[in-house]
């Protein structure tokens, strides 16, 4: 297993196609500058050690060296063992709605976006605590199953989208079965399940499921995105808007948040419902309540005994550019005696 400590300088490795670029350019500007006093055989005559191929060969030996300079920089490492670590926390699975109406934008940037920065602010702020995500539209998907590798909690929360469901609506009750088989430690004591929706096209026997959710000792907190007043929900094509949905009348459909709905399952559930407009409200709420929780113990596998592996890629790179350093542009004397490329066949 290997990680990154500084990935931010890959961005240096687009050097690579600049040089290569810049190389191309000078060999046809020198090209072009002396075919415009001479011909080709008369410089033939005058340069004869002259190798493209050699002067090409050059310029792999720097950018590979360059490369792997670059590649130093990113703090490459290698875990060497893999070991059962123990560790506190509690489990907190996040229920993330994606169905189209989240699109609007009604709030900054939209409802989806939204949720999306409020559950990544709550996974930053967590410790050693275990998530998961499921995500639900008509019907519900484990989009990430219960971990403690919080960046992949991220990297997956990162591309929820709508188009990841089949059917549309907002399946709560699936979301809410889904999650009950997500805790997979039966001696965690402290189990959240966080839904975060703009309330729409719920179900009538949903407070019923959370309750019994609750029963199991899942305690569900509730967040609502959007407003009461609403607004459309916008069709893209390729990033640009093309117009917005409409219901069979051909009017425009305005979708707005019901928080009642998110409200009745929280009370339902024992848990509270909280206004998730402002980003940092929920975040708070949210981290101080499982920060305030009892933490139990679990197992987890995890490579440790990282080790830097930056020296090779040094050692490499500066071994490259020493190569180059000592490679001369210029044909060598035993393979022109050899004559691999029938250079000096073409000459005659």
């Amino acid at each position: 297993m290997y990680k990154i400590e500084e990935p931010i300088y890959f961005y240096f490795l687009t050097i690579i196609p600049v040089m290569i670029v810049v190389f191309l350019l000078a060999f046809i500007w020198k090209k072009r500058t002396q075919r415009s006093f001479s011909n080709e055989s008369l410089l033939a005559q005058l340069a004869p050690n002259t190798s493209t191929f050699k002067s090409v060969l050059k310029l792999v030996f720097l950018l590979i060296g360059v490369s792997l300079l670059i590649v130093s920089l990113t703090n490459p490492k290698m875990g060497t063992q893999l070991k059962t670590v123990k560790r506190e926390g509690v489990d907190v699975v996040f229920a993330l709605d994606v169905s189209k109406s989240m699109l609007a934008e009604d709030i900054a940037p939209n409802r989806l976006e939204k949720s999306k920065q409020i559950i990544s602010k709550i996974i930053g702020k967590l410790g050693s605590d275990r998530v998961g995500i499921i995500i639900y539209a008509g019907n519900s998907y484990p989009l990430l199953p219960i971990t403690t590798d919080h960046a992949a909690a991220e990297m997956f929360l990162q591309n929820a989208n709508p188009d990841m469901v089949s059917s549309q609506g907002t399946a709560i009750n699936e979301a809410l079965e889904l999650a009950k088989t997500y805790y997979n430690n039966d001696e965690q004591t402290n189990r959240f399940l966080i839904i975060i929706s703009d309330g729409e096209d719920h179900q009538e026997e949903t407070k019923q499921i959370a309750q019994n959710i609750s029963n199991e000792g899942i305690k569900v907190y509730t967040i609502g995105v959007g407003t009461e007043t609403g607004g459309p929900i916008p069709m893209k094509l390729n990033g640009s808007l093309i117009g917005y949905k409409k219901d069979s009348k051909g009017q425009t459909v305005i979708t707005k948040r019901v928080s009642e709905v998110l409200q009745d399952i929280a009370i339902a559930s024992n848990g509270s419902y909280i206004d998730g407009n402002k980003t940092e409200t929920p975040v708070k709420e949210i981290s101080t309540l499982i920060g305030n929780a009892q933490k139990s113990e679990f197992e987890t596998k995890q490579f440790s005994d990282y080790k830097d592996q930056f020296q090779w890629f040094i050692g490499i790179g500066i071994l490259f550019l020493i190569i180059d350093g000592f490679f001369f542009e210029k044909k060598t004397k035993w393979l022109r005696k050899v004559d691999l490329f029938d250079e000096e066949k073409n000459k005659k």
